[in-house]
This record gives C-alpha cells, structure tokens and sequence, in this order.
C-alpha cells in the first residue's frame, strides 16, 4: 500500500494538470509516479526539468534507458524497473539488451562502460576513486561523458527514492528484482 497516495488530475492545480498532460500525451498515460509528485510541484518539476536536461545530453535514449534499468536494479526499485522495461523497449531496446542492462552491463563496449560506470557511481556512492574514473576514461569515456553519466545517475536515484519512500503503486507490467529488495 502507498505511503503517499498519488494525485488525482482532477485535484491538481492548473500548472500541475499541465505538466501530468504533458506526460500522458508522450507516454499515452500518467504514471502512479508522476500522480505522486504533483502532491508537489516542486518534486515534479524538479523531475521534468532533471530529466529534460538529460534528454538534451549526447547519450541515446537507449543509452539512457540503460542506465536506469542498471540503477533502478541496484536500488532494488521494482517500480523503475519494472517501468523502464516497457520504456527501454519503446526506444527499441531488445529483451537481452534489457536484461544484460539490469545486471550491469551492455552488448557493445561504449554502452557497457556507461552502464558499469552508471552502477559504479551507485556503489560507491558516488565517492569513485581517480584509478576507478580512469578505468572508464581508458575504455573511451570521455569526461564529458562521465558527468552526463552521472546526471542520468542522480535522476534515477530521484525517482528510485520517490518510489521507495511512496511505496508507488507499480502500474506497468511488474519484472522482478534480479537482486533482492
């Protein structure tokens, strides 16, 4: 059962109604997890701006997806993952692409390394040693990408958190933690 029970639309303010339509006319719904955060605007928006941002860097949106199925499962959310499992597959990721993303790594070498350096920072709570940031610049990193690595890392500890704190319904087909909660 929900901690904080999402929002109805209907019980939204006229800029957070806005927003939640926004979100319904790119996903076709609104998520439990955006209705949770238009408790307050503040958390939404600051989800809608992160993740905008984000969505402007040079990582594809598979690439993005990758990492937030690495740390949605290193954060043992089952509502991110089981959420960016659909998402990760409308962007055109493969089943194995998904599952290999979930336990940390990827198909291709440059997404791996973003993958690994993703679940790092997690681990390690952000607190990665130079020898570990070197590793992933000798496998092609540049330190731009490490940085843009990051930004997708702290979003998805955001929604991770939200939904471990909530206890969000998980209103997509719900995929099993690999790791246990």
């Amino acid at each position: 059962m929900s901690t904080i029970k999402p929002l109805s639309l209907a019980n939204a303010d006229a800029p957070t109604a806005a927003t939640l339509n926004a979100v319904k006319a790119k996903l076709g719904v609104i998520p439990n997890m955006f209705l949770t955060w238009a408790h307050s605007p503040v958390a939404l928006n600051a989800y809608m701006q992160l993740s905008g941002a984000a969505g402007e860097g040079k990582l594809s949106a598979k690439q993005r997806e990758q990492i937030a199925l690495a740390v949605g499962e290193e954060n043992a959310c089952a509502y991110c993952v089981s959420a960016h499992s659909v998402i990760g597959n409308m962007v055109g990721l493969t089943p194995e692409q998904i599952n290999v993303a979930r336990q940390g790594t990827a198909t291709n070498p440059r997404d791996a390394a973003i993958v690994e350096l993703a679940q790092a920072i997690v681990r390690e709570r952000g607190k990665l040693r130079a020898a570990t940031v070197a590793s992933f610049q000798a496998r092609g990193l540049s330190d731009a990408d490490v940085l843009e690595v990051l930004v997708n890392v702290v979003l998805n500890i955001y929604t991770n958190y939200t939904n471990h704190i909530a206890a969000t319904e998980i209103d997509f087909p719900e995929v099993a933690l690999k790791k246990a909660a």
